[in-house]
């Protein structure tokens, strides 16, 4: 199994963005979505229009473990949310397959993400690694590994370093 690794630089995440923005505003906000939210990528794919249109909190129960978990939507991405839903039946899937109208599948996501981080001279990106990128970037600003392991629910802070690409004692 590929080891994948978060996205560290915020200008090669924001070099991300722009390349998914100019072939889809779908494949954009999932990607946007998914390093603000932490999400595991099941739980991303099977949001419907419903779950976030108008919120800035959101619960939904995680398809890997049952539990609840909550995220928080900032003012810039419900906005952005807003905008891409407006046009949208309440009870569509957020991010669906325009063959079929039911979500894209993992396989297409790791396709997309792959040729986008080439695109901008990155490898080692994966389906995980936007999961990773907020937990990394979420340590590098709280420094706060009590609160990322419970979010991620890890055994041990020590799991949580190393899911995040952190090294104990180095950033």
């Amino acid at each position: 199994m590929q080891v994948v690794q978060p996205i560290r630089d915020t200008e090669k995440i924001e070099e991300i963005q722009q390349i998914l923005k100019n072939q889809s505003e779908r494949d954009w906000l999932l990607f946007t979505i998914g390093i603000n939210s932490g999400l595991h990528l099941s739980d991303l794919l099977t949001l419907r229009v419903k779950d976030l249109k108008d919120k800035s909190k959101v619960t939904i129960k995680e398809e890997k473990t049952g539990k609840e978990k909550t995220f928080l939507i900032n003012v810039q991405l419900k906005d952005w949310i807003n905008e891409y839903v407006a046009y949208m039946d309440e009870n569509n899937y957020l991010f669906p397959s325009q063959r079929t109208g039911k979500p894209i599948k993992r396989i297409r996501v790791y396709r997309i993400l792959n040729e986008a981080a080439k695109q901008a001279g990155l490898n080692d990106i994966g389906t995980h690694t936007l999961r990773k990128t907020f937990g990394y970037h979420y340590y590098q600003k709280t420094r706060n590994i009590s609160v990322l392991r419970e979010l991620f629910n890890h055994s041990a802070p020590s799991v949580t370093l190393r899911y995040i690409g952190v090294n104990a004692g180095k950033s």
